[in-house]
């Protein structure tokens, strides 16, 4: 079996675009997780129900398919949100975990979210808690969805990640927090490639 690669972080600090490369340079499966909450979080949204209603959100996470990974909606603040919503019920996180360890047990993989190293797989061998500045990491995500065409505000994005990073880190369900065993790899001033070189480094020395 291949060795499984833990990468957890805020929103918006470049965890998913290091868990790609790492994944790609390393051969192993990558998944991201956050997927699985949004799509649960949408599931709810199309029922017209409310992310933080317990018996929704738990009958949407049940019902999950893999295909719901693959809509076009579950990016931009209305997922952000409905995602920060169920992932604070334990019942969702409970549904969703024999997927996630289902997926690596396969032969390894590269998986990054927000309680991978300290919930789904506190035995990883190589752990990241990837962040940046709440300010970096608005910054980015007001260019990506400028990118993406949307009239977005550069404060509004700043005030709707720091709600989203309080909803996570307060959360009684697996709050977001590096694990102790993680190697916490602070993005604000690197850009893509440093912080690649940086996080292959730090992978490769607890595998090694």
């Amino acid at each position: 079996m291949g060795p499984i690669i833990a990468i957890d972080g805020p929103a918006a600090a470049g965890k998913g675009t290091l868990a790609r490369r790492l994944a790609a340079e390393l051969g192993l499966p990558y998944l991201d997780t956050g997927l699985l909450y949004r799509a649960v979080g949408r599931l709810v949204l199309d029922v017209g129900g409310n992310p933080s209603d317990v018996a929704i959100a738990e009958a949407a996470a049940r019902r999950l398919d893999p295909a719901d990974l693959d809509r076009s909606d579950l990016r931009g603040p209305a997922a952000d949100a409905a995602a920060s919503g169920v992932a604070a019920i334990p019942g969702v996180r409970a549904a969703l975990l024999d997927f996630q360890r289902g997926f690596a047990a396969r032969g390894g993989a590269v998986l990054d979210g927000r309680d991978i190293g300290t919930v789904i797989f506190p035995d990883a061998p190589a752990k990241l808690f990837v962040t940046a500045s709440p300010q970096e990491r608005a910054r980015r995500r007001w260019l990506e969805l400028r990118t993406k065409g949307e009239d977005a505000d550069l404060a509004t994005v700043e005030q709707d990640l720091r709600a989203r990073d309080e909803r996570d880190s307060a959360r009684a369900a697996a709050p977001l927090r590096p694990a102790a065993d993680a190697v916490v790899l602070d993005t604000s001033a690197l850009d893509a490639d440093a912080a690649f070189r940086a996080a292959l480094a730090a992978v490769r020395e607890k595998l090694a």
